[in-house]
This record gives structure tokens, sequence and C-alpha cells, in this order.
């Protein structure tokens, strides 16, 4: 293998490169990146970035004597792949021809309809989002979080401690209802209303108030919500619509195996555009989180040096964590077909708790609110 092409340039494509030269690959590396940026952790971004602690030279992810040996094309999009010519197409009309390819397209925020060109709404996906966020809530002013996932809730967080009056709409009857079941979900949504922050459950949003600019968030059941800023958390999709028609398959991202490869030999896929096969539940997930962006690169990689020609290991259970109030949050495994969660450490009006999650009596995850010890012994256990 000559050339390897990295299609993706955040996280999860660095750690493929990285991957690539621990693994041996002394050939070839082009890494191609739609942002100008090189990469950036992005965690910080509605946290310590969006509170103004953090700076951008803090978000760097490459360290000083990290030589990898790559020719970087930033700024550059990916608008196709020629599985023939094994090629990928860019949007400025030049190819990079590879003999292997790393999708690492990641996933963009999800936006909503009629907000487009109304000032004053924002996502927070990349660094350029966070600027132009953390410069409006310097202003102060009302804001208006529309989703309760782990994005809304710690930009709510970190909004409200910079003093601003905040209000995070949700469509379903409790916040995190997704990831953390609704029970557990509850609490720690009961976050917003320790810390003065209204919490509207159980209401869509009808559209967007103003002209020019936001000035209110409608929602379905005829209430109008003042705003001066508006966060859309709905979200977020895989940018894998470069691939159409290439013969990658296609399903909520690019479908893989347990090992990140694809339906086209000599092409793995990584990060949150990856949609993986789970072993344990015996289907295929999509994991958007930090931990899966940085540990699931190298069974990719290994896969793709050798040809496929290795046998798939199980991918460890997602984690994920979140900081919200000077709360941690940590969750580790798939809250989704557990029959049951119990609180067994700690106690829920504290904000300080261990959740397990069992389905059949067997535990598929543990959630903590500021119990790291705790929680990373069962973490281990589930994964074993």
């Amino acid at each position: 293998m000559r050339t390897v092409a990295v299609v993706g340039a955040s996280l999860a494509g660095l750690s493929a490169a990285r991957s690539l030269r621990g693994q041996g690959y002394d050939g070839r590396l082009v890494i191609v990146g739609e942002e100008f940026h090189r990469p950036y952790d992005r965690p910080p971004l509605s946290k310590e970035f969006l509170a103004g602690t953090l700076g951008e030279a803090d978000l760097v992810l490459e360290t000083d004597d990290e030589d990898l040996g790559a020719e970087w094309l930033l700024g550059a999009r990916a608008v196709g792949l020629d599985a023939r010519d094994r090629a990928v197409r860019l949007a400025d009309g030049r190819e990079v021809r590879a003999d292997g390819v790393v999708i690492a397209t990641g996933a963009a925020a999800r936006t909503l309809p009629g907000s487009e060109g109304l000032a004053g709404v924002h996502t927070l996906r990349t660094l350029d989002d966070a600027r132009a966020l953390r410069a409006e809530l310097a202003r102060g002013g009302r804001l208006v979080v529309i989703g309760g996932g782990f994005i809304g809730a710690e930009v709510a967080s970190t909004a409200r401690a910079l003093g601003l009056e905040v209000t995070v709409v949700e469509a379903a009857p409790t916040p995190l209802a997704g990831p953390l079941g609704e029970t557990m979900g509850a609490l720690v949504s009961a976050l917003h209303a320790d810390h003065g922050v209204r919490l509207l459950c159980g209401v869509g949003v009808k559209g967007l108030g103003g002209e020019k600019r936001v000035d209110a968030v409608l929602l379905e059941d005829g209430r109008t919500i003042p705003a001066d800023i508006v966060v859309v958390g709905v979200g977020a999709r895989p940018c894998v619509e470069w691939l159409a028609g290439s013969g990658v398959d296609l399903d909520n991202g690019v479908k893989c195996g347990a090992d990140g490869r694809t339906s086209l030999a000599g092409v793995v896929a990584v990060g949150d555009c990856a949609n993986w096969y789970d072993p344990r539940a015996g289907l295929h997930r999509r994991v958007e989180h930090w931990t899966g962006a940085r540990e699931r690169p190298g069974a990719a990689i290994a896969t793709l040096l050798a040809g496929g020609a290795v046998e798939p290991g199980v991918p460890r259970p997602p984690y994920f964590w979140s900081d919200q109030y000077g709360i941690k949050i940590q969750f580790a495994g798939h809250a989704a077909g557990a029959d049951s969660v119990t609180i067994e450490e700690g106690a829920a009006e504290d904000r300080n708790v261990l959740a397990v999650y069992r389905r059949s009596g067997l535990p598929v995850a543990v959630l903590g609110m500021n119990q790291p010890r705790l929680f990373t012994r069962l973490r281990k256990q589930l994964a074993a």
C-alpha cells in the first residue's frame, strides 16, 4: 500500500493517521479536511472555550514533537469517491488517488427549517460556530436552547454561569431520554432547575420570530418565548452525501463491520459518520463520542493494512462525559434495551449517584454523577 488518504481532519482522522504510523505504515499519507483548521478538540467548545477560560491554542490536538509526515489538504471538501480508480474527488477539481481510504468525514449539526439567514441563531459543531456564539453570549440577554441533549445542556450551563437568562425547550417528555432513558434523563436534567434555568418539555418548536434577527421562539402549543439568542441543538447528521454512487454501503452513515471495514475493499470508516456493527447487541450503531473517535481507528487501520485478513474484535462499549453546573456526568454502555435501572450509590437529591442499567439481570450500562472512582470500576467490567 503506497498511498493512504484520510478524508476528515478532526479527531477520528488524526487518530487514524497516528494509527497508520504507529502500526508501521511508512508510505504516502494524505489528510483531507473541509475546515481550514488543523485538528482541534471539540468537547471544550460548549464549555471552557465558550466560557472564555480556554483559548484556541488550548484546543490543538497535535503535539509539538509530532511528525506524521502527512500531506495536509485543508479547506478541501470531498465530493466523490471513485471506487474503480480509488480516487477521492475534491470540490476544487483535484483528485487524490490512494490504495487505501479512511472515511472520517464526521457529522454536521442539524438546523431548524426557516432559520437560515436569521441573525442570532446558532448551531455548535465547529470552532467557527463556537467563536460566533461566544461573541454573542458575551453581550448577555435571553438565550433559548432548542434541544435538551448534551450539547444543548452544556451550552445552557455555560450561558447560565455567564449570567444569561436561559430557557431549554425539549420535544421529548424529558431531556436525555435517548442516551440515558427517561428516569435518569429526568434526574440529570433536573440540574437545570437547580440553577435557575427554565425547562420546557414535551413541546415542539413551530418556528422562530423576527425579521432580520431572532426575537422569539414559537412553540407548537401556541406559546411564544422571547429570545435574543437561539442555539439549535437537535442532533447531527452523518456527512456521507459525497459517497453517493461510490459503492460504499450507506445506512445512517457508512455501514461497517465491527472493525470499521466497509462494503469496499481497501476502504474503512471511523468517527461520527461510521455505523459500526456491535456484536454485543447484534446491530449497527453510530457512536458520536470523543472516546470512540480516539479508540476505534486503531482497529480500522489494522484491518486496512491487513487487507481485511484479521478477525474483527469487539468494540469497547461507548463512553462519554459531560460537565454541567460543576457536576461531572459519565456514561458507558447503551441504555436502550435495559429493562431496569437502579441507583446503587449516592442520593438523587444530592446529584451524586451511581446508577446501573441491566438487561435480564446483566449490566449493560452505567451512569455516574460525581462518582468517578466507582464509575471507572464498573465501566471496566462492562468492557470485560
